[in-house]
This record gives structure tokens, sequence and C-alpha cells, in this order.
């Protein structure tokens, strides 16, 4: 097969490892036009769920990538649109699983989860990533700029529900942008919305591409900072600067001083080892698995430790 029309990479994730994308969305089809988008403004605001592209062609694509090799960790829809408009995101991600034994993972911005069948096509997945930027109607509209048939009430509501429907993992991502949820009356209202969901994992994003809108600007590192400290999440951005810190010298002992704090999944663990200079970061995973002290968690996403 030439070129992939639906399947790329593997990509680096900040939060999962390799990931081999799957798009099954048009360029800029979403039910939101997020001021923060590095995709830029939504060029097609539509909240019409379609098979915009043949089940088959994608599926296709995937068991033509997977019979070349499976050098990734996780397998995410994601793409260039918001994918739970894809009519058919049930059987889709039902097929990929039948193809691969990795994770399947959806990035969605939840908008759609008030609607049952979005929430019933979404339970095969393994990992959900959905959004959670506004605290009300009037940040909602400022931040996401969502189709005119949604509401806040709603959409929050949809991921409450799905939150306790779900059997696999929840990592909620949070963007904060400068003078609209950066304060700190925005940042609690915010935490006690979060308070009414079950998640697994919460990210703090600042807009770190270029955004849609010129005018969008990440907040100064104490508004950050502050941010992290009451939402209690962890920031992308120590992601990519390498995430996690320690000050123990020895490199077992620095993970067990983390996950104390703050679960890690094998991929952070990796790379904050490797970032500290280990040779061997297998063999202290290893160890991990065979500490009484720690309990490893895994749902179908990425494996996860913690102290018990």
């Amino acid at each position: 097969m030439g070129k992939y029309r639906y399947v790329y990479g593997p990509v680096p994730s900040r939060r999962m490892g390799l990931s081999l994308g799957v798009s099954p969305i048009p360029k800029k089809f979403c039910n939101y036009s997020c001021i923060y988008c590095q995709l830029g403004r939504t060029d097609h605001l539509s909240n019409v769920r379609q098979e915009f592209f043949p089940l088959e062609e994608i599926l296709v694509e995937v068991r033509d990538y997977l019979s070349r090799g499976d050098g990734f960790d996780v397998v995410t829809l994601v793409g260039e649109g918001e994918p739970t408009l894809y009519l058919k995101l049930g059987e889709l991600i039902t097929g990929i699983k039948a193809l691969t034994d990795k994770p399947v993972a959806v990035i969605t911005n939840g908008a759609l989860l008030f609607e049952p069948e979005v929430r019933a096509a979404l339970m095969p997945a393994d990992l959900v990533l959905p959004s959670l930027d506004a605290f009300d109607e009037k940040s909602f509209r400022q931040i996401n700029r969502p189709s005119r048939e949604l509401d806040f009430e709603s959409v929050y509501r949809g991921l409450q529900v799905f939150s306790l429907e779900f059997l696999g993992e929840i990592w909620v991502e949070t963007m904060i942008v400068k003078g609209i949820n950066d304060d700190e009356a925005s940042l609690r209202k915010l935490k006690s919305l979060l308070e009414g969901i079950r998640y697994d994992r919460l990210f703090v994003n600042v807009p770190a591409r270029p955004p849609a809108e010129k005018w969008v600007e990440s907040p100064d590192e104490e508004r950050l900072r502050q941010a992290i400290e009451i939402l209690g999440g962890i920031s992308m951005e120590l992601l990519v600067s390498g995430g996690f810190s320690s000050k123990e010298d020895d490199d077992r002992q620095a993970v067990l001083s983390i996950i104390r704090r703050h679960p890690m999944n094998a991929f952070e663990i990796e790379s904050f080892l490797e970032s500290r200079g280990c040779t061997d970061p297998k063999s202290v995973l290893e160890e991990l698995e065979g500490n009484p002290e720690v309990e490893t968690v895994s749902r179908g996403g990425p494996k996860t430790y913690r102290l018990r």
C-alpha cells in the first residue's frame, strides 16, 4: 500500500509513549472552534455525526500498517477533527482492537458525551482523554466557541455520566488560558467541577503551539503553578521538559519518591530514568513490579505504578 490517508505516525506522545494515529475525520471538522487550537479556526463547525470515510477503508489501512510491524505503544483516535463525530466510531474501535493487542485511546473534546450512543461507542476503548477547559456557559463560549446546539451544562453532565459508566481509564486535559480561566476564582470553580467526575489523571496544559487566535497567551509561571496546585494535576509543560524530578541519588528510590505523590505510567518512568542517565530503566520497572509496596494498575491503558 502506498501513502496512508487515515493512519499516521507513530509519533511521540507526551502522555502515552509512541502513538499510532488514526484520523477518521476531515481536517478542521469539529463542533468546537477553540481559541487555542493548533489547527487554526474550525472550517466546518458541525454537531452532526457522519461516516465521513468508509469504515472498511480505515481498517484496511490499519491492517496494512500492522502487517509491517507494531513498533508503537498505543493506537490513538484523534487527527484533524473531533473523533466522536465519526458515526461508526464504536465499530472502528472494535475493529482496531480485533487487529492488535495494543491499547486504543480516543482524544475527544467530550462535547457529545451527553448522547447515549456516543458513550456506548466509546465503551470498547481502553483510554479516553476528554477536555474540560470551561467552568460555566460564559467561559465555555469564550474558550471553546462551540456549535450553537451545545450548552455547557449538557456537556458537563455528559462527562459526569460517562465517567461513571466507562470501565477504562479517563485522563482529563484542561487548557489554561491567560485572562480567561487562570485566576484563582476560575480555577477553584474548575476544581469543583472536576470533583464531580471520576478520572484517573488530570493534565494541565497551556497554549504551547501557535493558537487559532493570535491574542491567546499562556499564563505566567506563577499562575501555572497555582493552577497545578489548585487542580491537583500534572503540567504538560513538565512532561515536555522531562516531567518529573527527584533529589534521590538512587534511581529506584527516586521513582518511589515520586509515585508516593503522583502515579506514573511505564513510559513516564522510563523517560524520567533516561533523563537521569539510567542505562537500564527496564530493570527498575521489573523491580517495581516485584516490590510489595508498589501497586500496578492496568485497565487496558498504559500500566500505572503507585504506592499502596
